[in-house]
């Protein structure tokens, strides 16, 4: 645990760079900046981690959106692929998950519904990941406390 907090906003999001595999497929992330923000819709507090990056040379703004769910109250992050992105949803998909991937060590669940959509899902290992980062460390810590039960 100890170890944990010391990682926490540890790295910054500026010029990172890495190489990483998904579906069999190596991309480049590049990642540009980001940024965690607190909203509310609904009554529900919200957590919105925006992300500026280039993945397999396109770039792109990916937003995760994270809120409580359940009667655990886990925190859980979802995303959807763009139709317009170039090469459409599957791509984008695959894109997003390369970036998540690189940003936390862990793959997201990729779902692909019926009428088209696919939605990219992260749970807590994500959001621990993601406060790794300078940029997202406060926000998330903040929010995770606000709305803990």
């Amino acid at each position: 645990m100890v170890e944990e907090g010391k990682a926490w906003g540890s790295l910054t999001l500026k010029d990172f760079e890495k190489k990483v595999e998904v579906n069999g497929r190596t991309y480049i992330v590049k990642v540009i900046g980001g940024e965690a923000v607190e909203e509310e819709r609904g009554g529900r507090e919200l957590l919105r981690i925006k992300i500026t990056a280039e993945v397999g040379g396109v770039r792109h703004d990916y937003t995760i959106t994270y809120g409580r769910r359940g009667r655990n109250n886990a925190a859980v992050g979802r995303a959807y692929a763009k139709a317009d992105a170039p090469g459409g949803r599957q791509a984008d998909a695959e894109r997003f998950s390369a970036l998540i991937k690189t940003l936390t060590g862990k793959e997201p669940r990729v779902i692909e519904r019926g009428d088209g959509r696919i939605d990219i899902i992260c749970g807590r290992e994500h959001l621990d990941g993601f406060m790794r980062y300078a940029e997202l460390a406060d926000a998330i810590k903040k929010w995770l406390e606000e709305t803990r039960r």
